[in-house]
């Protein structure tokens, strides 16, 4: 026998817990062929993984790589960090079905809610745009080179609109018929191959708003709506549901809480819930999700919550800002064109309106803000659009240019932008990360699931595609909070049984070969805090990106698509339909 690759004296991490042990693991025709013991022949490829940590690739449940795998078969930058599947259609965002005529529109939604540069996604996505209903899209990506496996949910907010229509979607409950014509074409669809449905409900100041402003179709959603289609997965015992809802400033709001366990019930499937809220300073805010859960479980619900592990700045410009949109001010400022955005904010009127909604401590928005950088007036000046005019202001924040100039810090901040044509930088300090409660989402409960990266949005202000080293770095080896092995069960066989996903996410015998070979002491990201902006989108986009260090071999289906950090070309990632293949 001839293997394709024998991986060598590595210390083997299979994503079951087993405790690590030292070993060799061979790989033919895209499968783990053998674990220990001594080889039945040679190998064509022979990697020396002495010191090294052989482990299973990560899942990441939560991206938005629909338009970017297009263009970008890696969905890069999740695959430099160790990610080897992916799963599409999140949030009830997505491109399918979708009408011929509403391409255009439903790219537009795209680009506020999720970030997306829309000129991307124009050249990018629409020259190989092939489908319309959900199997012609799932053929589509069949056909499409992927070094990633990809999984997709049917995005709600795109079924609706494509029965309903757009401005009926928004605005009312679905018809009998309507709603029967949804269930038929989810019916359609998980028979194709998806995982089950996706939806955002985060109430009419959505945080993450339409292109105009408005809530995202799924925001106002009525809950028969939701419920209808969560009967077809228990008509058909098979798929899960991946949900955000916090419809207001309470993250264990009662009545939410309440929803999510009757779509369970209703469902008789997995829920996937984000996001796990953590309060840096207060425990009891995700030992109290976290007792939620366990109760669900103990009720027969299968209710999992998946939490953020990333340390992360943000740094943006108001020019193309969406994060505050649960403030209705902040949103109107925000939102149209250059020129409109710009003529808003000179507003006095709609200056004393910022101004009081982001003190108020009590609203959604305040709380927002300690995710997206901490309170606007620690922002620091960052860039000033090369103005040398403007360098005195580089480095010191809106509050002490506030004080220096007798200003209000918002003013300030309207008044740098003004200058700059909305250009100016802002750096954000983000809340001081309290390991203990991040990590304890995971050591305290058995239910919870590590990601939410949103690899592949909002990729001008953040590099939540890093979680993997982040997390392994920061939680494991230098804090020492989880141990390895229960950060890659976490991570990727977790993960792949909360979502339904078929042999994946463990090291063993006959297993598709989804391997990653790193060493520990070496991993590192560069650069740290908020990444480095690259121009490599289509259009001349940019995004930033943050780069892993200390991934030495990645393997998709027993192919290597990365070694030393640079990608080898190869696209042998599957559609995995069914959650599996």
């Amino acid at each position: 026998m001839t293997y394709d690759v024998h991986i060598k004296n590595g210390i083997i991490v299979d994503g079951t817990r087993v405790p690590r042990y030292r070993g060799d693991l061979w790989i033919k025709d895209g499968k783990i062929a053998q674990i220990g013991g001594r080889a039945k022949g040679s190998s064509e490829q022979v990697i020396d993984a002495d010191g090294c940590i052989v482990a299973p690739g990560a899942i990441d449940l939560h991206t938005h790589y629909d338009a970017q795998v297009r263009w970008d078969p890696w969905c890069t930058i999740s695959s430099w960090h160790g990610v080897t599947s992916v799963v599409l259609g999140n949030c009830g965002f997505g491109f399918a079905p979708c009408k011929p005529d509403f391409r255009e529109r439903s790219m537009l939604t795209m680009v506020r809610t999720e970030a997306i540069p829309m000129e991307a996604m124009r050249q990018g996505m629409l020259p190989k745009w092939d489908w319309e209903t959900i199997p012609e899209y799932l053929d589509s990506l069949d056909r499409a080179p992927l070094g990633v496996n990809v999984l997709s949910y049917m995005p709600t907010a795109s079924l609706m609109t494509y029965v309903m229509g757009l401005e009926a979607a928004k605005s009312r409950p679905a018809t009998n018929a309507e709603r029967k014509e949804m269930q038929r074409l989810l019916h359609e669809g998980m028979d194709a191959g998806l995982v089950g449905f996706s939806i955002q409900r985060l109430g009419v100041n959505s945080t993450q708003a339409d292109f105009d402003g408005s809530p995202m179709v799924t925001d106002t959603m009525c809950d028969d709506d939701i419920f209808a289609l969560a009967e077809v997965l228990r008509e058909r015992d098979e798929g899960n549901i991946q949900l955000t809802q916090a419809t207001d400033a309470n993250p264990n709001n009662p009545e939410d809480l309440e929803f999510k366990r009757r779509l369970a019930e209703v469902s008789g499937r997995p829920i996937i819930d984000n996001v796990v809220p953590v309060s840096q300073k207060n425990p009891r805010v995700y030992q109290e999700r976290l007792e939620w859960l366990e109760q669900a479980h103990k009720d027969g619900l299968q209710i999992y919550g998946q939490g953020a592990t990333i340390r992360t700045g943000f740094a943006f410009s108001l020019d193309n800002w969406n994060l505050y949109d649960s403030s209705p001010a902040w949103r109107e400022a925000t939102t149209g064109t250059l020129e409109d955005k710009m003529r808003k904010m000179r507003d006095p009127a709609l200056r004393e309106r910022l101004r009081k909604e982001t003190e108020q401590a009590n609203t959604l928005f305040a709380n927002t803000q300690l995710a997206v950088g901490g309170p606007p007036q620690k922002l620091v000046v960052q860039g000033v659009a090369r103005r040398q005019d403007m360098q005195k202001y580089v480095g010191k924040s809106l509050g002490q240019i506030a004080e220096e100039e007798g200003k209000h810090y918002l003013d300030v901040m309207l008044d740098l932008s003004l200058m700059t044509d909305l250009k100016t930088e802002f750096l954000g300090e983000g809340p001081q990360f309290n390991v203990d409660h991040m990590a304890g989402v995971y050591s305290d409960s058995p239910y919870t699931i590590p990601g939410v990266s949103d690899g592949g949005a909002h990729t001008k202000f953040f590099t939540g595609g890093a979680w993997t080293t982040d997390m392994l770095m920061w939680m494991v080896r230098d804090e020492k909070k989880l141990s390895l092995e229960e950060a890659h069960y976490r991570m990727s066989a977790l993960a792949a049984h909360a979502a339904g996903i078929q042999d994946r996410g463990i090291l063993r015998e006959g297993a598709p070969a989804d391997v990653v070979v790193y060493g520990l002491d070496e991993l590192q990201i560069s650069p740290d805090w908020v990444g480095e902006v690259v121009y490599d989108l289509p259009g001349g986009e940019w995004r930033r990106v943050q780069h892993a260090h200390g991934f030495h071999h990645i393997f998709v289906n027993g192919v290597e698509t990365f070694r030393g950090g640079e990608c080898t070309g190869a696209t042998p990632g599957r559609l995995l339909r069914h959650g599996r293949g």
